[in-house]
């Protein structure tokens, strides 16, 4: 026998129907929220100017725990371009640029950019 299951999600600041579920952080907590169109408008546009300051983190960056935390050997290899020990990465990309050096405009920076750049400082 089929069976057929239907998922209705509730916007949870109205109760009315919501159209998408929005993840998002704060404090080291991470948060899901249901919303229709309007009202996840209203979220992103409450949350842009915040997160047009803010730095994005992946995954392995995600749940760091305390703050300056870093991977597990990370410090005795050198290692800081994933941690919070890391350059700002507008600043060694305007850096690489200014010194000629090839770095993408915009995505990860090369590892070798952020060596010439702690070198160079």
């Amino acid at each position: 026998m089929a069976q057929r299951v239907v998922v209705t999600l509730s916007d949870d600041i109205d109760g009315g129907e919501a159209a998408e579920t929005i993840a998002f952080g704060l404090d080291g907590k991470m948060y899901e929220i249901d919303l229709n169109p309007a009202n996840a408008k209203k979220l992103r546009k409450v949350l842009a100017p915040y997160l047009a300051a803010g730095r994005k983190i992946t995954a392995k960056q995600g749940g760091r725990g305390g703050r300056g935390a870093k991977p597990a050997g990370a410090a005795a290899r050198g290692d800081y371009t994933h941690t919070a020990l890391a350059p700002d990465p507008a600043a060694v990309r305007a850096w690489a640029q200014s010194n000629k050096l090839e770095v993408p405009a915009r995505g990860r920076i090369p590892k070798r950019i952020y060596e010439a750049f702690q070198a160079a400082s």
